[in-house]
């Protein structure tokens, strides 16, 4: 007997066709380098005119020497030499650039729940700092939580208070350096007010 009739005619029953998946169309798919480009925060700081990325810089740190230098050297192919060029520039304050820096900054601003006694305690002791240094105390505190702030700012005070003059400038012009860092890469962002310090006052005040 053949195998083949053995096997139950209703079993070689076609099944049913499965309908075909529509075909879609598809665009043409743009190489790499043809790709449009899309302005970003570091496009528009290139291509600003010179007043308004002036101005910019100045809310980043208040030296005008500082500011030209960055905004003469631009374009910028990314941030990162952005922030290289604004480090590099920073290192080189002169003693007169250094003073106009420092007399842009004020203190950071505390938490508004802040106890009275905490403030006089800052009070007294910047009171201190400024007699000692002749310039407003300066901090970087954009890794610090609003909680920690006071106790950051009074431990930084008493501490520098030791230092010699000279040892101080060098403090301050560090601090001065990762402010306007920490600024200018919030400016960078879109964001409205880069201030770490957040009195810290419009060019040109």
């Amino acid at each position: 007997m053949n195998v083949l009739d053995t096997v139950d005619d209703t079993s070689l029953t076609a099944s049913p066709a499965i309908p075909a998946t529509p075909h879609v169309t598809r665009g043409p798919t743009l190489p790499a380098h043809r790709l449009p480009h899309l302005p970003t925060p570091l496009d528009a700081f290139n291509a600003a005119p010179d007043d308004e990325a002036g101005a910019l810089l100045l809310h980043c740190l208040h030296s005008l020497h500082w500011s030209r230098r960055i905004a003469d050297h631009r374009p910028y192919p990314d941030v990162e030499s952005l922030l290289a060029a604004a480090d590099e520039a920073a290192y080189d304050l002169s003693p007169g650039d250094l003073s106009e820096a420092l007399a842009g900054e004020c203190l950071p601003e505390l938490p508004e729940d802040t106890y009275s006694a905490a403030h006089t305690a800052l009070t007294a002791a910047h009171a201190a700092y400024e007699a000692k240094f002749g310039h407003v105390f300066v901090i970087y505190l954009g890794d610090t939580r609003p909680e920690e702030r006071l106790d950051r700012v009074l431990e930084g005070i008493y501490s520098r208070l030791e230092n010699d003059p000279e040892d101080e400038r060098v403090m301050s012009v560090e601090q001065l350096r990762r402010l306007a860092q920490g600024r200018l890469v919030e400016k960078l962002r879109g964001a409205g007010n880069c201030a770490t310090s957040p009195n810290a006052p419009a060019p040109g005040k």
